[in-house]
């Protein structure tokens, strides 16, 4: 029998039944794994706020983080247990690396509780985020590799692949965050080598990247938005390095000038992609000629935009520039401000939403014999 059909067994007898599918069925059913990019996103902006004292701000977005992380992973509970084999054909499709967004999600908002010292916290969500960045990120590409009707050219490769480093290099940051706390030798050890290893995984997906958007045509239905991924996975490997930089033992594993040096090669990159990724955007836009409206792959912009500031402060703090760590603290505010038009547009979005459906529910049916005598 089909997947379609072993899906249709598991789900709820709503669907089999052929009855009206309520807006929560629909909800969950159809919500993109890619949502825990919001967290990703607030849960950084979070941190940075942190940094610079904006305590008020950054505790009300830890909340509405946490709130996001606890509903969205409730609701993909459900998805995994009523359409399993709908969620393997998509793990193994062209966007499965979205996936690791539940691994970065859950590592991001394990760094933010190690800020705040609530390290009781930040451990359970460093094991759920290393269970996960150990499943996913082996069977994420293992699935694509071994799938029998993978594409053989560049076309699927898109932004959402660097998703897989910034999943790695979460494991880095928060295993690191802890090993800080705990003054914890394995722990500083296994981020030391998390940022290795996430490093070559960003070496080898720039090539495999910049030849996607060289050689291969950007189809009219493809966005740019996720692209900004390239540079966000570039900023975490910065952050990664800095925090590793801050550890006192892990001088036995990688030397410090290494690390040192590799983060600024890599900030310099990834500040050089952001005028590129803001002249696709605009390229895109008109080229598309489409209005500006919410859509969930903008978060791949605010988490960038986020994790630039605090990886460029981290990174200031350690080299001793000052003007790393002011370019860090404005970036924080800059995200905030990011953040805030993208939920704003989603508000926006929603409403309109919401207007239609009432539209539609205020205008009568058509006669099936014509028109009305009135």
């Amino acid at each position: 029998m089909s997947k379609v059909n072993a899906a249709s067994r598991s789900a709820p007898s709503v669907e089999a039944a052929g009855r009206p599918q309520s807006a929560a069925y629909r909800l969950i059913r159809d919500l993109s794994i890619a949502e825990f990019a919001f967290v990703m996103a607030t849960g950084i902006i979070s941190a940075g706020l942190w940094t610079i004292h904006a305590d008020l701000i950054s505790r009300i977005l830890l909340v509405i983080s946490v709130a996001a992380y606890v509903f969205l992973g409730a609701v993909h509970l459900m998805r995994i247990i009523w359409w399993l084999p709908r969620i393997l054909s998509e793990i193994v499709g062209p966007n499965g690396f979205s996936f690791i967004t539940f691994t970065a999600a859950s590592n991001v908002l394990s760094a933010r509780f190690s800020l705040a010292d609530h390290t009781t916290t930040a451990s359970i969500l460093l094991v759920i985020g290393v269970t996960s960045w150990i499943v996913l990120g082996y069977g994420v590409p293992l699935g694509m590799i071994a799938h029998a009707k993978r594409h053989t050219t560049l076309d699927p490769v898109n932004g959402t692949w660097f998703i897989w480093i910034v999943g790695t290099q979460s494991v880095a940051v928060a295993a690191a965050s802890l090993a800080d706390a705990f003054h914890n030798y394995p722990l500083e050890a296994f981020a030391g080598i998390c940022w290795a290893i996430g490093l070559i995984q960003y070496l080898l997906l720039a090539a495999v990247e910049f030849a996607r958007l060289l050689l291969r045509r950007i189809r009219p239905s493809e966005s740019i938005a996720p692209y900004w991924v390239f540079m966000g996975a570039a900023a975490i490997t910065i952050f990664a390095g800095a925090h590793l930089l801050q550890l006192r033992q892990v001088e036995h594993l990688i030397l410090p000038d290494v690390v040192e040096s590799l983060s600024m090669i890599m900030w310099s990159f990834a500040t050089w992609l952001i005028p590129l990724l803001l002249a696709l955007c605009i390229w895109r836009t008109f080229k598309r000629h489409r209005q500006i409206e919410y859509r969930t792959e903008w978060w791949a912009i605010v988490f960038p935009v986020g994790m630039y500031g605090v990886a460029s402060r981290e990174l200031g703090l350690v080299n001793h520039e000052h003007w790393l760590i002011d370019l860090g603290s404005w970036d924080a505010w800059l995200a905030l401000g990011v953040w805030t038009a993208v939920v704003l547009m989603l508000i926006v979005h929603e409403q309109h939403i919401r207007w239609a459906r009432r539209i539609r529910r205020g205008v009568p049916d058509r006669p099936a014999n014509g028109p009305s005598a009135a």
